[in-house]
C-alpha cells in the first residue's frame, strides 16, 4: 500500500500508470463487441446540439469514455480527493476534459471546492458544453445519488441523462464503489434512462423525490445491464447520500 502510495505521489509514476489504464481501457474496447440500449433520446439531443448532464455511477465509470454518440466527449467532474489525479490524468488520455471540483481540506474548502466545481459547470452548459458526474463519488455511499446532482440540473435547466454499463467478463473489486472492471474479449452493453428535466423551483421535499428519481433510474439501468450480460448486479449500500455537489466528483 506504501509503494502504491509512493507511485501515485509521483508525476512519473501518475504518468505511467494513468498511461498503462487507459491502454487498458482502449485494449477492452477492442477486443470486445459493445451494444446500447436506450440511447435514442440522447441521440436526439446530442444531434440537436443540446447541452446534457450525463450521471453514472462511480463503480461503473471505466468504458464510459465509448458511451457518448459524438465528439466532444462531456467534460467530467473529478474530484482533487484519493485517487481523482489519476483518473483526471487517464480520462485526459481518452481526449475527455475535466473539471476539478473538490477538496479533502476543512469543511469551509471543501464547500468553496464544491461552489467553484457548480459555476464551472454551469458555465459550460450555458456555452452549450455537456458534462458528466458521479452522483456517488468520490467516496460514497455507493449507488446513491447527490443532492447536488439535482442542484446542477435544477440551476442549469440542462436535462440529466443517466448512463450505465456492465461486461459480460468482469471483475468486481472490493473497493467502496465495488468498480466494474471489465475484462477484455467481453460482451459490452451500455444502457440508459430517458432524459429526467429537473424543474427550476423545488422545496427541500420536492428535491429530495427528484434525488431519488434519479438514484432509481440509474439503479434500474445498472441493473438492467448485468441482466443482459448474465451476471448478478451489485446493490446499493446503506446510508444517507450526500449533499454536496463535491460528491458528483469521479
Amino acid at each position: 500500500m506504501r509503494l502504491s502510495k509512493k507511485i501515485l505521489d509521483s508525476g512519473i509514476g501518475l504518468a505511467a500508470v494513468s498511461l498503462l489504464a487507459a491502454g487498458y481501457i482502449r485494449l477492452v474496447r477492442w477486443t470486445s463487441r459493445i451494444e446500447f440500449v436506450g440511447r435514442e433520446q440522447l441521440e436526439r439531443l446530442d444531434a440537436a446540439g443540446a447541452p446534457v448532464i450525463a450521471a453514472a455511477w462511480h463503480g461503473r465509470l471505466l468504458m464510459l469514455p465509448y458511451c457518448w454518440p459524438s465528439t466532444p466527449l462531456p467534460q467530467v467532474l473529478i474530484s482533487l480527493h484519493g485517487d481523482g489525479e489519476m483518473i483526471a490524468r487517464t480520462v485526459e488520455r481518452m481526449a475527455i476534459d475535466t473539471v476539478r471540483g473538490s477538496t479533502s481540506r476543512a469543511d469551509k474548502d471543501r464547500d468553496k471546492g464544491g461552489a467553484a466545481a457548480l459555476r464551472q459547470l454551469l458555465r459550460l452548459l450555458r456555452q452549450g458544453r455537456s458534462v458528466g458526474l458521479t452522483p456517488d463519488g468520490p467516496r460514497g455511499p455507493r449507488m446513491r445519488a447527490s443532492v447536488g446532482t439535482i442542484t446542477l440540473a435544477r440551476l442549469s435547466g440542462a436535462p440529466l441523462i443517466p448512463i450505465s454499463f456492465a461486461s459480460s467478463r468482469r471483475r468486481l473489486l472490493g473497493s467502496w464503489d465495488r468498480f466494474h472492471l471489465a475484462l477484455p474479449f467481453s460482451r459490452i452493453v451500455f444502457t440508459y434512462g430517458p432524459p429526467i428535466a429537473v424543474p427550476k423551483d423545488l422545496d427541500t421535499a420536492a428535491e429530495e423525490q427528484w434525488r431519488r428519481r434519479v438514484e432509481e433510474t440509474l439503479n434500474e439501468i445498472t441493473a438492467d445491464a448485468d441482466r443482459r450480460v448474465g451476471l448478478p448486479t451489485v446493490e446499493p449500500a446503506s446510508g444517507e447520500p450526500s449533499t454536496s455537489l463535491r460528491e458528483g466528483a469521479a
